[in-house]
């Protein structure tokens, strides 16, 4: 058995040292300048960094500007990063960083305005599937996939009400399913730290959906248990 263990961990370790082989090789070709290589970081960063900006900002426009701000900043900083962590890491924290200051000027300017385009833009973006949520067994009855979207459209309505940075914490964690040490990395803050905002961000979202739940949990086949905040198939599960 200990055998069986070692060598486990040692295929681990030799995958876990060949992607970072294969990292390294792209940064060295998006350094060049090569093409080939953002588009290949376009495509696979870019669905991944809109949702976790649309989720910080809630607003469509501002997300889709927001995104592209991002890369723009990849791009042009590629040349300073030196690998001090991995490039998903660096590129959140981008990402991270761009939407709060959004966020920021948005409160400060855009906060008095009443939006139309906004409440059009919602019914249009805002579905499970537009914001890679619907994790929808196609094989489900149509009850059961309405039901499953109704849930997932409720936390995500939930989750957006959760104060910053208890959300972004939350976010990364649940929804992203980083580790607590690469959103330590992301938000530069201390690991005890990133505990804390997950745990209260959880306790929130519980709270926030604890009365929907009672209500609606008997018709929709809900049930409130220990776990993360996220929306499965046809159970919620909440945090304690």
């Amino acid at each position: 058995m200990a055998g069986m263990a070692g060598a486990a961990n040692l295929g681990e370790f030799a995958g876990a040292l060949g992607i970072r082989t294969q990292e390294s090789a792209l940064i060295q070709e998006l350094k060049a300048g090569s093409e080939d290589a953002y588009a290949w970081l376009v495509g696979e960063f870019h669905q991944p960094v809109y949702g976790l900006v649309y989720r910080i900002l809630t607003d469509p426009a501002d997300s889709a500007d927001t995104t592209q701000e991002v890369f723009l900043k990849v791009f042009r900083g590629m040349k300073h990063f030196h690998g001090e962590s991995s490039l998903k890491t660096w590129i959140y924290r981008i990402a991270i960083h761009e939407a709060s200051n959004r966020r920021r000027w948005w409160f400060r300017h855009k906060s008095k305005e009443t939006s139309v385009e906004q409440t059009e833009g919602d019914s249009q973006h805002g579905s499970p599937a537009e914001l890679n949520l619907a994790l929808v067994d196609r094989r489900k009855s149509p009850f059961e996939t309405v039901a499953d979207h109704e849930v997932q459209t409720r936390v995500e309505g939930e989750l957006r009400k959760i104060s910053e940075p208890y959300r972004t914490a939350v976010v990364l964690r649940d929804i992203e399913d980083l580790s607590y040490e690469q959103i330590a990395e992301i938000t530069q803050v201390s690991l005890g730290t990133v505990k804390s905002r997950i745990t209260r961000g959880r306790d929130a979202l519980r709270k926030r959906l604890s009365e929907y739940v009672r209500e609606v949990g008997p018709e929709l086949g809900l049930s409130v248990e220990a776990g993360d905040p996220r929306a499965c198939g046809n159970r919620i599960e909440v945090a304690s």
